[in-house]
């Protein structure tokens, strides 16, 4: 069954865009076809860095919205949507006035709601109020990201984790990434891909020996993440 994965968090800065260009990463490297789709009109990260495997999409217009439903379903690849910050509304008005989430077995697809937070208390209240306004319908995945936070301790012993697992939430951490290796690859705009690989220098700015190594390993160590989250048989693809 095809997967529309909603990369959100809601908040700004907690790292969904990363989360996005890595699972995007993540397709391409395991040969899974994909759309992605940026919600992020200004300047958004899925346009920027998978720009062929990607397109706008404006969620609070229900024409280019429905796009993402109807390439999925003709396509038969999988989607992701880069969540910009503050989109939670027209998501919810989108899915629910076409009742995406209780018929999206019947049309041929599963909906991933995750949820990419980092430690401090208001991500954590807004990943409450995503599972009060879906119940156990979705399948949601919960990313801890390293990268912007250390300490997710408040979450781990909260009603709110505990609310996610009884809902069948999969929880998985993201590593920190060296952060000027990260800021480096944003500055020369490259793919994870090319971050790790590309040494030719004439065919764009390149990371150094060890810079690629570290992104390497980063990715080798988030690709073992999404390859638990996606060996359940309710999102394998």
């Amino acid at each position: 069954m095809n997967q529309i994965n909603f990369i959100g968090g809601e908040k700004g800065g907690v790292g969904k865009s990363v989360m996005a260009r890595l699972l995007a990463q993540y397709y391409i490297d395991r040969n899974i076809d994909f759309n992605g789709y940026d919600t992020d009109l200004s300047h958004g990260a899925m346009m920027r860095y998978y720009r062929d495997f990607s397109e706008a999409i404006d969620l609070s217009r229900y024409e280019s919205a429905d796009s993402i439903i109807e390439k999925t379903i003709t396509s038969g690849n999988h989607a992701i949507v880069d969540l910009a910050a503050q989109t939670t509304k027209p998501l919810s008005r989108w899915l629910g006035d076409a009742g995406l989430i209780e018929l999206s077995g019947e049309m041929g697809f599963s909906i991933n709601l995750w949820h990419v937070m980092d430690d401090g208390s208001d991500t954590l209240m807004l990943l409450q109020n995503l599972l009060t306004n879906y119940g156990d319908k979705p399948d949601y995945i919960v990313v801890r990201n390293f990268g912007r936070g250390q300490n997710f301790s408040h979450f781990d012993h909260s009603e709110t984790a505990e609310k996610a697992q009884q809902s069948g939430a999969k929880i998985i951490d993201l590593p920190a990434l060296h952060a000027p290796t990260m800021q480096k690859i944003d500055h020369i705009s490259a793919s994870f891909w090319a971050a790790a690989n590309n040494t030719d220098s004439e065919i764009g700015p390149t990371l150094g020996l060890l810079e690629r190594q570290r992104v390497r390993t980063w990715l080798n160590k988030t690709y073992h993440q999404l390859d638990q989250v996606f060996a359940d048989t309710r999102t394998t693809a």
